[in-house]
């Protein structure tokens, strides 16, 4: 769990909310299939894959803002940022994933 504090929790956070509200729709859905579940977990798994890549690109403009006033900045703090600034779209799209698997695992019970 340490990726979600290294990610940045104001992106990271809401997000592994949306992965548990989108695993207990999931959950409900197998027991009470309905197409506005499966809706539900299409829109939400988008929203968090969105939400993740907003994250990315208002770090990216706080980095760029810096790196204007900056001097010198060393390729490995570059990187590393990069690597930090990535983790919130990373996360979105698993749980993007994610909700897609399961939409198709409902999909599939529903048939």
């Amino acid at each position: 769990m340490n990726f979600i504090m290294e990610g940045g929790p104001i992106f990271m956070v809401p997000l592994l909310i949306i992965l548990i509200i989108i695993t207990i729709l999931f959950a409900k859905g197998l027991k009470n299939n309905s197409e506005k579940t499966y809706k539900l977990i299409n829109s939400i798994s988008l929203f968090a894959f969105v939400f993740g890549v907003l994250g990315f690109v208002i770090g990216l403009l706080g980095a760029l803002e810096d790196m204007s006033n900056a001097n010198n900045i060393a390729p490995q703090v570059l990187a590393g940022g990069f690597k930090v600034g990535l983790l919130s779209p990373t996360f979105g799209m698993v749980i993007f994933l994610v909700g897609k698997l399961f939409s198709i695992i409902l999909m599939s019970k529903k048939n």
